[in-house]
């Protein structure tokens, strides 16, 4: 008998991994076909990248046949893929016996908050997941930096994740670690705390941004970090540090928030009203993006990314020259005279992104804004998503799958936007039956 219970223990260990497998396997033979049939297109590449597709195409062959699925797994095996999914490690087999323990006696969300002591959940999960949204590139193949760090911290200490774009916050290494101190240009503070190969949970410690750079009250969240400056302030026109901050906390790019009904009268100088000589771009095109984002982009008037220094640049009073950029393309259009904002997005299409109306449609600063944008239905949900993706590596698929995000944006609000509590849940829901 305790043979049997053994074996099926070992099976249902088996059906949990090898379910992970597939997963994680269709989605390379996603990427790697669609990038290998574009490279069978180039002569010199040919060659290898039929070689590299058919392996993956047998890959995929294989896992198909196989038909086995995660299911029947057991307490334990439930503990583990939990863990794996949050911590990214093994666990300890103590751990695991108190994880399984938990399950049991129902408690599947206390056996996560237990995953999620492990040190690996700071320094390899929530790196992995905040990296890609602090560049252009959105790689997760860039050093730790001061945005990355904020975030981790923030997490590690239950800050209310709505303050994300508005908080005077920043996470730095503890005192006694050897490490150069922060600095507005550059970062070797974060890439020496990489390369020492830091406890991340340990070695960080929350300050403020005014305390050690001279932003004073410019001082906005991650918005006005090093790292997001050097990224989405850096030349241009401001309107990518807004394209990013939808894209990354708001889940949507421009093209989604398109709405040619709200009023152009802050479209800057510098957008054509007539592209190629034909106004009707203009007027069923460009405009849909502009006439929320320019509002709300001028915000940020004050700030500029200085590359030769290396360091962001706040000018209380004083709209930084790039808001003037190509001011002879349509001179009668909108120029610049602050940093106040308005939210022209809280009518007509972009009224879903579910806008916090017990708050002001209008401010200045990038303090305020970024709490427009935080205490909105979109920014709470596009959290939930994302680390619903992070932990179940795939994107919500069903009415099962849909109704359980509803639960946690609900869950994350509730709990005074409590990031990990959005990483159990959704460890729980994805630990397999």
């Amino acid at each position: 008998m305790a043979g049997q219970t053994q074996s099926r223990s070992k099976n249902a260990a088996a059906y949990s991994f090898l379910g992970d497998a597939i997963i994680i396997a269709a989605q390379f033979f996603r990427k790697s076909a669609a990038r290998l049939q574009f490279q069978r297109h180039e002569p010199g590449l040919r060659k290898t990248a039929d070689n590299q597709l058919a392996g993956v195409l047998l890959l995929g062959i294989c896992l198909s046949l196989t038909g086995i699925s995660a299911v029947n797994a057991g307490a334990r095996e439930q503990a583990k893929r939990i863990h794996d999914r949050l911590a990214g490690v093994p666990p300890g087999s103590t751990v695991l016996n108190d994880m399984e323990t938990a399950i049991i006696g129902n408690d599947a969300l206390g056996a996560a908050f237990t995953a999620m002591d492990n040190s690996a959940f700071y320094s390899v999960t929530l790196k992995n997941f905040v990296t890609p949204w602090t560049n252009e590139d959105q790689t997760v193949f860039a050093p730790l930096n001061d945005y990355t760090a904020t975030v981790i911290g923030m997490v590690r200490d239950d800050v209310p994740f709505n303050t994300l774009l508005s908080a005077d916050i920043l996470y730095i290494g503890s005192s006694g670690l050897g490490l150069p101190g922060y600095s507005m240009t550059n970062n070797n503070h974060y890439e020496a705390m990489e390369q020492q190969g830091l406890d991340l949970q340990a070695a960080l410690v929350a300050t403020t941004q005014s305390a050690v750079t001279d932003l004073g009250g410019g001082a906005s969240g991650i918005l006005t970090t090093r790292a997001a400056a050097a990224a989405f302030f850096i030349a241009g026109t401001n309107r990518a540090m807004f394209r990013f901050t939808m894209l990354n906390h708001l889940c949507n790019d421009m093209e989604q928030v398109k709405d040619i009904t709200r009023t152009p009268d802050r479209i800057r100088q510098d957008v054509s009203r007539s592209p190629g000589g034909d106004s009707r771009i203009f007027m069923n095109n460009c405009i849909g993006c502009h006439t929320g984002m320019d509002p709300l982009t001028q915000a940020f008037a004050y700030y500029d990314f200085d590359e030769a220094a290396g360091r962001i640049v706040y000018t209380p009073g004083q709209v930084q020259p790039k808001y003037f950029n190509n001011s002879e393309t349509f001179p009668y259009g909108y120029i610049t005279p602050d940093d106040s904002w308005i939210n022209y997005w809280r009518e007509g299409s972009n009224a879903l992104l579910g806008w916090d109306t017990t708050r002001p449609e209008s401010g200045s600063g990038a303090q305020s804004m970024g709490e427009e944008l935080a205490n909105s239905d979109a920014f709470a949900r596009c959290q939930v998503k994302k680390v619903f993706r992070a932990v179940c590596f795939r994107d919500a698929v069903d009415g099962a799958d849909r109704t359980q995000i509803d639960s946690m944006t609900a869950s994350f609000r509730s709990s005074n936007y409590r990031l990990k509590q959005v990483f159990a849940e959704s460890a729980v829901y994805c630990m397999g039956n």
